[in-house]
């Protein structure tokens, strides 16, 4: 039987449509719209007819997802770690994780929280979208690992789209040149 060309997974199919397989081990495959694409990084706010959405901060306190803040900056170990997809290595160390976090927060344009709360017995999750100054939107999603003490111990960013991160990388980069940290982020620079 000859064989015939399918289009892989990933992969146009059409204008605005792509061939999507969702597990490797289920049957065939589905094509979608980049629009359902994206949605994992869009959604309405209570203003657009959603539904007010209430989180729990690191502390345990519960607010609406539009008050929160990452309160765990304010509980970072001492040798806290963070890395992510838009740096490059691992930084260690309270004061340059607080000034990599302030840093892609001030480069926000808005932000908003979809889910925070615990996550198993020593972990914490993030997921949230955000307007990046000069670009796109990007959904994060966070993990952060408490300690024995309940401090943030591990923190791991995990940005999507891809333009849009490293969109976000290099304004990061920018932002901190010329510092110990500056040098895991991209730069506009040719490598």
């Amino acid at each position: 039987m000859p064989r015939t060309s399918r289009p892989r997974p990933g992969r146009r199919v059409g204008p605005d449509l792509i061939l999507c397989q969702h597990n490797r081990r289920a049957r065939g495959a589905a094509v979608v719209s980049r629009k359902e694409l994206l949605m994992s990084i869009e959604g309405k706010t209570p203003a657009e007819g959603g539904t007010r959405v209430y989180i729990t901060r690191f502390d345990g306190v519960r607010v609406p997802a539009t008050d929160y803040r990452p309160v765990w900056i304010d509980s970072l170990a001492d040798d806290v770690t963070i890395e992510g997809s838009a740096m490059n290595g691992v930084v260690q160390g309270a004061e340059a994780v607080r000034s990599i976090v302030t840093c892609i927060r001030a480069l926000y344009v808005s932000q908003e929280f979809t889910f925070a709360g615990p996550y198993g017995e020593n972990g914490f999750l993030e997921d949230y979208t955000a307007q990046v100054r000069g670009g796109g939107q990007v959904g994060n999603v966070v993990l952060v690992t408490r300690n024995a003490a309940g401090q943030a111990q591990h923190i791991v960013a995990n940005y999507r789209p891809r333009t849009t991160l490293l969109h976000l990388s290099r304004l990061i980069g920018e932002q901190l040149a010329g510092t110990p940290t500056g040098e895991h982020f991209a730069t506009s620079a040719p490598e």
